[in-house]
């Protein structure tokens, strides 16, 4: 009887375990969110969002104050429609820009917002008008090697003409 008893408390101590893993990778992943509050949702077009994904973070000064909600495709303009989800102790002018940036080199993507200075602030299902599409490194090699090829090949310097010979 003591032996199944100890058994039982072993057991539930490796399923709580378990539990905070996934707790905690599920968290580092950004795949979790544990808000209870409800802020409000704003949405923004961009010609290219690169690798942003939804549950992405939303910063402003390093700060994060919302996340990407979702993420579809606007078949009319042809550009991806953002749908954020803002934290409401923050609000941000309605003229707020926003950008698509890497965090270091080859990290992971987030949006930028960049407060205005409209009286107004933004409110839900607002629209914000000003974006800037993310950096896609492979668009900038590819713009840097085809402006090499528009250079055209380097010429060869000419051989240097031999010295008139001096006669004694």
């Amino acid at each position: 009887m003591q032996r199944s008893k100890n058994d039982i408390w072993v057991g539930l101590f490796v399923l709580l375990g378990a539990a905070a893993l996934l707790f905690l990778a599920l968290q580092s992943a950004n795949l979790l969110s544990l808000s209870f509050q409800t802020g409000y949702t704003v949405s923004a077009k961009f010609d290219n969002i690169g690798g942003l994904k939804p549950k992405a973070a939303v910063k402003s000064a390093g700060v994060v104050v919302g996340r990407v909600e979702g993420i579809t495709f606007d078949d009319k303009s042809f550009q991806a429609r953002v749908t954020l989800a803002m934290d409401p102790h923050y609000a941000f002018p309605k003229d707020s820009s926003l950008k698509i940036l890497t965090s270091g080199l080859l990290g992971e993507q987030y949006i930028g917002i960049e407060a205005g200075a409209d009286a107004k602030n933004l409110a839900a299902g607002d629209t914000i008008s000003t974006t800037q599409s993310a950096v896609v490194l492979e668009n900038l090699i590819s713009q840097f090697l085809y402006s090499k090829a528009a250079d055209g090949p380097e010429t060869p310097a000419a051989p240097a003409a031999p010295a008139p010979a001096v006669k004694k």
